[in-house]
């Protein structure tokens, strides 16, 4: 006789993950690219070059909007979040690719997404001028039980149908979007650059953007692991105001 394994139990986090998993990414990317306009195939040559020669030109692309040179780069990332996160990132097309884990495929494991206490729980104003400010302790402690009753509820409604045969595609129905997914995420600087400008905050940023949380915490990490690729576009991007070229 062998023994039937523990249902899992839920999980829960405040977090997110973003891995770069590969990269092919550089400075002197974006040289060569701009350079062959004025220098055809001598432009090869900015590959072996020292990019902080040259970090002028990077400026001036960046200041005055010549995008297509940024483009000719690749980062890939791997991203767990909730699925709430992953609706808003996919509303990002171009210049982005996805593959997301499957609910078809797969059995979804149950960890789930409660804001940790420095998550900012009131929204103050109008949209475009509202404002987010800390909760008290008795709204994070009914926002605390209320997710995780709820989310322990929806799982066991998840694995009572699936004991029963029913399909994991008609089964992920009951799952909320605060349940964690995972997808990776291949993209250039200068999609990158577009989704940084309207997914995180900056003092830098010329044009006010008022993102979810969440997502910013994604983009907070990209840039990051960006940041160490590309260190000259980086700081042409914040110096010109964080608008993408």
């Amino acid at each position: 006789m062998t023994d039937t394994p523990e249902p899992a139990k839920p999980h829960f986090r405040s977090d997110v993950t973003v891995e770069l998993v590969k990269s092919d990414a550089g400075d002197a990317d974006v040289l060569f690219a701009a350079r062959v306009s004025t220098a055809g195939e001598q432009s090869l040559e900015e590959v072996t070059k020292d990019p902080e020669r040259s970090k002028g030109l990077i400026n001036f692309l960046m200041r005055d909007r010549h995008g297509s040179p940024f483009e000719h780069n690749s980062m890939t990332f791997f991203i767990s979040a909730p699925i709430f996160v992953f609706r808003e990132f996919m509303r990002h097309r171009v210049g982005w690719s996805y593959n997301e884990e499957s609910g078809r495929y797969r059995e979804l494991e149950p960890v789930f997404y409660v804001p940790g206490t420095s998550r900012k729980l009131v929204q103050q104003g109008r949209p475009g001028k509202y404002e987010f400010v800390e909760g008290t302790e008795e709204q994070y402690d009914v926002t605390t039980s209320a997710m995780e009753e709820s989310y322990r509820a929806s799982y066991e409604a998840y694995q009572e149908m699936l004991a029963k045969g029913v399909a994991r595609e008609v089964a992920r129905a009951v799952l909320p979007v605060g349940l964690y997914s995972s997808m990776y995420a291949t993209c250039n600087a200068r999609s990158l650059m577009h989704f940084l400008g309207l997914r995180t905050q900056h003092e830098l940023a010329k044009v006010p953007s008022f993102p979810q949380r969440e997502i910013e915490m994604v983009g907070e990490q990209m840039e990051a692991h960006w940041a160490g690729l590309m260190p000259l576009t980086h700081a042409a991007f914040n110096k010109n105001g964080r608008v993408a070229p």
